[in-house]
């Protein structure tokens, strides 16, 4: 196999398939990158059997074939090559010659026979602008659990109707959820993909309205987005019923500046991440709010004017929980919603349902 592509090219399609690397598989060419000749030019694939990437550039082949190739140590050398035109020739043997400039370089490959396939994805597709799915799994992502003692629960849930979608993201301390009108299949799809997936393709995804096709099989996902596609193996087992958890009335409702909110809750941080609860509070008191933190090492009070409907309350949260919310969100104003210093603070926009966020309070003595 030989052909010769732009060295940027390269390494820019190189960067995409490449999150889909296995890193010390047991199957060693898993860690490759395939290479094969197609209508486009070149065709690249790379799976770890969880999540599969294929896309196509532009290419000059002057022999067609098929070659795997190491795929971190390419990447490296591909990177560090200068502009222009690469040449790449791969032998009988899978050794393969790179010459970019007045730069040679060889690296031996792998056998493509060994290589697996892509899982086939058969089923109704539906299309969405790349940034608004970019947009919805970056502001519920953070939610995902770290511990993998409940696997369902590391990856978000996608429920996609015929007019909306919804993704919807629990640890069992916070819930992050987002919304969309879209317009979607005919029959409704429930799937939960990983979260490191997720991740993965939302550094694919483009800030752009350009579509990205969507597919869901029974146990996969299938995106397209332009000359890319991808595959993902969907998360087995029952997603908790998060609506059920969703309180659907409030005692108190407090609406409030967001960046106001968010930099009075960083400065209350500094002292209370030298304690050992890492707790922020909040008293609400009539049109004002009380955010404030202690600690071994001293304590923090700032007040804030705020709208409020309802009693006056006063409650405690874990601040990373509440400094990750406002983080995800832009709007300049945000509505947050109590029943009672035990209960679940909900945060939620002034107008519409685009998006809720649920985080439990922590139990303080005395509050």
């Amino acid at each position: 196999m030989r052909f010769s592509c732009d060295t940027n090219e390269l390494n820019a399609s190189l960067s995409i398939v490449s999150r889909a690397l296995a890193v010390r598989s047991p199957k060693p060419v898993l860690e490759g990158i395939l290479f094969e000749s197609c209508e486009e030019g070149l065709r690249l694939t790379c799976t770890d059997l969880a999540l599969g990437i294929e896309t196509t550039l532009a290419a000059t082949v002057s022999e067609e074939g098929r070659a795997v190739l190491p795929g971190k140590l390419l990447c490296e050398i591909v990177r560090k090559l200068p502009g222009g035109n690469c040449d790449i020739a791969i032998g009988e043997r899978m050794q393969a010659t790179i010459r970019c400039a007045s730069i040679r370089t060889t690296i031996s490959g792998f056998d493509p026979v060994e290589y697996p396939e892509l899982p086939q994805v058969a089923g109704e597709s539906f299309s969405m602008p790349q940034n608004t799915l970019r947009d919805m799994i970056g502001r519920t992502l953070f939610a995902i659990a770290q511990d993998e003692s409940r696997p369902i629960l590391t990856g978000c849930l996608m429920e996609i109707g015929k007019s909306e979608m919804r993704v919807v993201a629990l640890d069992g301390f916070r819930l992050a959820l987002r919304r969309e009108e879209i317009e979607g299949p005919e029959k409704d799809v429930s799937a939960v993909v990983g979260g490191k997936v997720l991740g993965d393709i939302a550094k694919i995804l483009l800030d752009t309205q350009d579509p990205v096709s969507l597919c869901f099989s029974r146990s996969h996902v299938r995106l397209e987005i332009g000359p890319t596609h991808i595959v993902a193996r969907l998360l087995e087992g029952e997603f908790i019923r998060y609506r059920q958890i969703l309180p659907q009335e409030w005692q108190t409702r407090v609406t409030v500046d967001r960046a106001e909110l968010g930099s009075a809750i960083d400065r209350a941080s500094l002292i209370a991440r030298e304690g050992k609860s890492n707790l922020v509070c909040f008293k609400v008191d009539g049109d004002l709010l009380d955010v404030t933190s202690n600690s071994e090492t001293g304590d923090m009070e700032e007040r804030i004017r705020v709208a409020t409907e309802g009693k006056d309350l006063t409650i405690a949260f874990n601040v990373r929980y509440i400094t990750d919310v406002l983080k995800a969100l832009t709007d300049d104003q945000v509505v947050m919603r109590f029943n009672s210093n035990v209960s679940p603070c909900v945060i939620c926009p002034t107008e519409g349902e685009s998006y809720l966020y649920l985080v439990l309070p922590v139990r303080v003595f005395g509050a």
